[in-house]
Formats: C-alpha cells, structure tokens, sequence
C-alpha cells in the first residue's frame, strides 16, 4: 500500500479549520495539520494556493493554519525545533531506505515512557494503514501491546488479525497471545491464535505440529495476511527476546558468535537483516522471515537508542516498509548507515569548510607501530604499578592484585577494551578490584582471559563479575562464567546501566554502562573486602548501580590510533549529547551552550529519574573524556553543585578528573551516585590502587 498526498476534495475543511477525513494528513506529519502545513510553506516553498490543493483545504484555511502555528510557536522562522527534526528524520528515513511511510516522535517528551508515545504513534499510524477486510498479522513486544492499547478504530469492517507466532511463558505482560488479542480488540477484528508454542523441543515435535488440521488452518490464515505490525528485539539482557523464554534451552552466545544483531517475529538477523543460523532454526513456530518479507505492509514499531542495530538490519534486510521509531534513534540509524548530510539539514546551519591553514588528515600521537599501541601500552602500566598488580600466567590481558585476592573472600571480577584508561585497569588493587581482563581498543575481552581473572581471584567463596552492558561483554563474559562454573567457581554477574542517555527510564535494565561503573565498583570491591557473602555482594552492587545516573556530552569527537582520524564529524557550534564511551556519536546533536546550561540539562535529566528529598546525600563525579582538561571540569562542578545545593542535596564525596575516558575525545560526563548509609559506608572503605587511593 501506498501513502499519498491526498488529492484536492471540496468541503474537506470544516468551519473549524480542521481536516474532516482523520486519513487525509500523510503519516510523516501525525495528525498535525499544522506542521503539514508549515511544512509544505516554509520547507518545501508551496505557495498558499498550491498548499491548499495539496491538502484539499482553502486558501483561508490554509492562511489560518499558518497564522496559527505562529501564534502557537510550531513556527518562529522555522519550524520549531523538535518537530522539524522530528519530521526532517521522518524524510530522510523513507527517501534513504525506500520506506513507503515513516512516523517519528520526539525524543525530547519526558512527560510519557517511550514506549507509551510509540504505542500512541502507531495507533495513531492504524486507520491511515488499514482498510477493511485486512488480515493484519500481529508479532509480540511492549511496543506492539502499547499500540493495541491505545487505539480505538472502530470504522472498519470484516477484520482479521492473526497471530505471528506461537505462544510463549505467560509470567510477562506482552505474550503474542495478549498482543494479538489486544489489536483485535482495537479494531473490532476476528483474532486467530496459533495454538502452538513458540519454540518447540525438536525438529520432530515442530512437523508434527505443523500436520495439525488446527495448526495448519491457523497458519493459513497467516499465508493470507496483507499487513504485519511487529516490533524488533535488540539482544540486550532485557529485551523481549530473553523475557519471552526463547534462551531456556539455547545459548544467546550461539546467535552473538553467529553475528546475529537483533531479532525480527522470533527470527533472527545479521548486521544485513540476513538470517542468522542457530539451534533454533528447526525448532521455531511462527512467520518466516521470507513470508513477512512478501507481505505489502510491514509496520514496524520499535524504538530506544540500544536498538539502532537490529532497526538497522531489518531495514536493511527489507522486512520494514511503513517505520514508527523516535527521533534519536531514526538519526542514530540513518548516522550509522552513513548518512552524513542529515545533521545539516537539522541545524540549518552552513556546513563547515575547511581552509588550507587549519585541513590536516591526522591527529598526532606518540606511537611506535599502531598495531602494538595496546601491548605497549599494558607493558608499561605493569612496569608503572607493579606495586598494584600484576600478570596471570605472564599474560598482559589477565592481570591480578597483589593485594586483593585472598581465601574466604568473594573476589571481584572487571573488565573491559582498552581506551578508557584509568578505567578498568587502574582500579585493581587491595579494597577493590582482584582481577581485570583487558580488551583491544574499545572491545570486550575474550573468554580466556576473564576465565584466567576468575580463578585467580577465587579465595573459595565465589566471584562476582561486574561489567558494562554492551552485547560482547555479555557474551564473552557469560562464556567464560559457563566455563568458571564447570571449574567449581560460583559466578554471579552484575550489569552497569548508568548512561541515562541511551534507553529511557522503563527500559533501565537495557542501558550502558559508562563513567558509573567507577562508583559501582568501588562499592563491590568494598563489600567483597568487608567479607560479605557472593549473594549480599551481588545485591548491594545491583543497588549502586541503579542509585547511578550518568549523562555525557562531547565537544570534539575522538580518534584511533589505527586511523589517526576523528571517528566522526561534528561541527564548529554543535555538541553531541547522550555520549557512550567507545567512541561513537551521541544520541543527539545540539548547538552547543555555555558550560552552566549544558549542565543544568544534565542535571535535569537526572533529576527526572532521581528520586531524592531535602537533606540527602550524593556522591558525584565529573569526569573527562580524555581531552578536557581540569580547568573545564571544575567549571563543571561547580554548576553540579548549585543545583544540588538548591534542593538542599549534600555532596558527601566528590571525584573530579580523568576516571573513565574515550582515548582522546573532548567532552564531559557527569554521574551522581544517590547514596544510602550502606552505600555510603561502602564508598568510604579504604581502597588502595594505581589509581583510587580511600584512607
């Protein structure tokens, strides 16, 4: 099905000066005349006229439309901000990947959880994509149930909605049985399940349910389908795919090892939307992704920053052609697909020209050959702080504290790539870290090296693993506890999640850890110091990571030492807000402010998810990407301190410097630690290491 402008229709506006038909206003603009509107005038130069036929309105009705939006503030000049970037993403997204329609929402709408606005959007999406006598098959997720949840259409007839795949455990909210379900009932439909499982034991087992004269009616209800509505599963610990009972028999590390990015109605998909072979293949009820393919429209409904990559493939592997997504995400996709014109466009601002005086191609660094950097970099932190620690089995990506791991204490696991220096490395030490396995630049450590950290740290009470939240960590580090496990040691595994930036607040567990995982460990290497149990050191450090907020922004991007070249672009006035720590671009770019409005919005952030009272206590650290120096960062703080000051919040320990870098980037991140008197005995423990001395 194609979306089109509507052609010109008599009558269309009422006296009001609003659009009768809710189908006449094309799906990238909502159901805004307005913005269609100004759209149409101060983007597109259509004269008042052409505008009016275009939208099937008057000339009156269209100079009121514009009037209007002046009076509202949709327009000052331009069109304002968030729906111009909102609309500009929408454009760029359906010209880019051939989209028959795309709907973006602002990313900046704290009032609702993302979820909710996307579910809004595409109920809202619904009556313009459906006609009666559909057969709308229906795959499962938040996103899907909150769509079913907030629409109403009650104009259409003859109805079917079918189910895309088996059933699942019923112990979540959003199983394909309640999504289904809740979509027929929003549009008045039949609703046909598909009385099977999701994933059966065997091979055998799935073709014997496939010759069931119920299941084969079901599934050719399902053959009939001439629209799917679904959402799209990143592989995060999270994510529907692991709430849904998919991993009770398979590892996610099968999929991970295969380059598998994401999943599509239960299937899964590489980097270039090509299915990923797995155990699961021969054991799946559901939609091929062949079939969902051959469907006219497939509305995809999925957003978050963490789900660039698996929105990404599906895009690219054709299974999307009508997409309901946020503003940030829908730029991180087009940025990550190479579309480097769209960030003109969003600030209308001339693109930077370099001159002869100030071009150059290379940033200088003291190398000797690039390959080496990390080898010669950890041969001299060895050489610096052989007080501090040393190697496991002569091996510099396994290093152990000399002071640290002892017999009847939990031992304390981190790791990470390299880049991030002092991070993770310089907090290995007596009172905090036993063991760090060490990564290339910006890549988790393989499973060998985290196996080696584990039996060297094991006194013979277990060993806690905490790490950051990235899909190679996770799956190098769950490998190598499997494989700790089978040696005797116990392993539990605390995930950091304090970038606030990258998923929104109902989406916690789906985050990255950034600058946080400074206090995080240090409150777990003081509860494994205290000698606490395996289970009371995992639950403490699950309450410091969650009392953790962080949020960074970059002025100048970073640079490998293979390339020498920045990793991206940013412009003279722009900064990028929302910053990770591998060395990718923000969630979103912004003209830059001064240094006190920049950490007002930081702070506001915070503050948003930050549930604390007058008299409370915080830690806080204001820490440098790799570039900014002290002098800014005190600035920094200072503001930090203001604005806690101002809610009668305590600073009851502060750290200010380079904790947690991305090699040589420019930029900031600030992370505020809302403590308890637990946290905050556990924050005071003494520590010794390279890095972090508590007295």
């Amino acid at each position: 099905m194609t979306i089109k402008t509507p052609s010109p229709r008599k009558g269309a506006a009422n006296r009001s000066g609003t659009i009768d038909a809710s189908d006449a206003i094309p799906l990238r603009y909502g159901d805004d005349p307005y913005v269609w509107a100004c759209w149409l005038y101060y983007e597109d130069g259509m004269t008042q006229g052409e505008i009016a036929e275009a939208m099937g309105v008057s000339r009156a009705t269209v100079n009121s439309y514009l009037a209007d939006a002046r009076e509202k503030g949709i327009v000052n000049i331009s069109i304002e901000p968030a729906r111009l970037a909102s609309l500009t993403i929408a454009q760029e997204l359906k010209r880019h990947f051939g989209l028959t329609d795309c709907l973006v929402v602002p990313s900046d709408d704290n009032a609702r959880p993302l979820i909710d606005r996307l579910g809004a959007a595409g109920a809202q999406a619904l009556p313009k994509l459906l006609k009666s006598g559909d057969t709308l098959a229906v795959a499962w997720g938040r996103t899907v149930l909150s769509v079913g949840e907030h629409a109403g259409i009650a104009s259409l007839q003859d109805m079917t909605v079918v189910q895309a795949t088996g059933g699942t455990t019923a112990s979540f909210a959003y199983t394909p049985e309640l999504c289904a379900s809740a979509v027929a009932r929003a549009i008045s439909a039949r609703c046909v399940n598909i009385t099977a499982p999701a994933v059966v034991k065997s091979p055998e087992l799935l073709h014997m349910l496939l010759e069931e004269p119920l299941v084969q009616e079901q599934f050719a209800t399902l053959a009939r389908a001439n629209r799917v509505l679904f959402g799209i599963s990143s592989l995060r610990p999270n994510s529907t795919i692991h709430t849904s009972g998919f991993f009770e028999s398979v590892s996610l590390q099968d999929y991970l090892a295969a380059g598998a990015v994401g999943v599509v109605a239960g299937r899964f998909i590489d980097e270039r939307g090509r299915p990923v072979a797995g155990p699961l293949d021969d054991r799946t009820v559901g939609i091929s992704l062949d079939l969902l393919r051959k469907i006219g429209t497939r509305i995809a409904v999925a957003g978050g920053f963490d789900k660039v990559p698996a929105l990404l493939a599906a895009l690219r592997g054709g299974y999307v052609n009508v997409l309901i997504t946020d503003a940030a995400t829908g730029h991180g996709i087009l940025r990550a697909d190479g579309v480097k014109a769209l960030d003109a466009k969003l600030s209308h601002r001339p693109k930077l020209v370099q001159t002869p005086s100030s071009y150059r191609t290379h940033v200088k660094k003291f190398l000797n050959n690039p390959n080496e950097v990390v080898e010669e970099m950890l041969e001299g932190v060895v050489r610096a702080h052989q007080k501090y620690l040393q190697p496991i089995n002569g091996s510099h990506r396994a290093l152990v504290a000399r002071s640290g791991p002892r017999p009847g204490k939990v031992g304390l696991v981190i790791g990470g790539g390299t880049g991030h220096e002092p991070c993770f490395l310089g907090y290995v030490g007596k009172g905090l870290a036993d063991a760090v396995a060490v990564g290339n630049i910006f890549s988790s450590p393989p499973p060998d090296p985290i196996v080696q950290c584990a039996e060297a740290a094991s006194g013979g009470e277990g060993v806690l693993f905490v790490y950051g939240n990235y899909a190679g960590d996770v799956m190098n580090f769950e490998m190598a506890a499997e494989i700790a496990e089978e040696k005797g040691i116990k392993v539990r595994t605390v995930l950091t999640t304090d970038d606030v930036a990258s998923s929104p607040v109902e989406d916690r567990e789906g985050r990255r850890g950034v600058a946080g995982n400074f206090f995080i460990f240090k409150v777990a290497g003081a509860a494994c110091d205290r000698g606490l149990s395996l289970e009371a050191c995992e639950a403490v450090t699950r309450k410091a990571n969650l009392r953790t907020y962080t949020v960074g922004v970059a002025l100048e991007p970073g640079s490998m030492p293979q390339t020498r070249r920045h990793n991206f672009e940013i412009g003279p006035d722009d900064m990028e807000v929302g910053m990770g720590i591998h060395g990718e671009p923000g969630v979103t770019r912004e003209r830059i402010r001064s240094a006190d409005e920049i950490t007002d919005s930081i702070m506001d952030r915070i503050f948003k998810e930050m549930k604390t009272a007058p008299g409370e206590r915080v830690a806080v650290l204001v820490n440098s990407f790799g570039a900014t120096p002290l002098m800014e960062l005190y600035i920094l703080f200072r503001r930090v301190q203001q604005r806690l000051a101002a809610k009668d919040i305590l600073i009851e320990a502060n750290w200010i410097g380079h904790y947690c870098t991305s090699l040589d980037m420019a930029g900031a991140s600030i992370t505020i630690l809302h403590l308890d008197q637990e946290l905050s005995d556990l924050l005071h423990h003494p520590c010794e290491t390279a890095f972090l001395k508590v007295n």
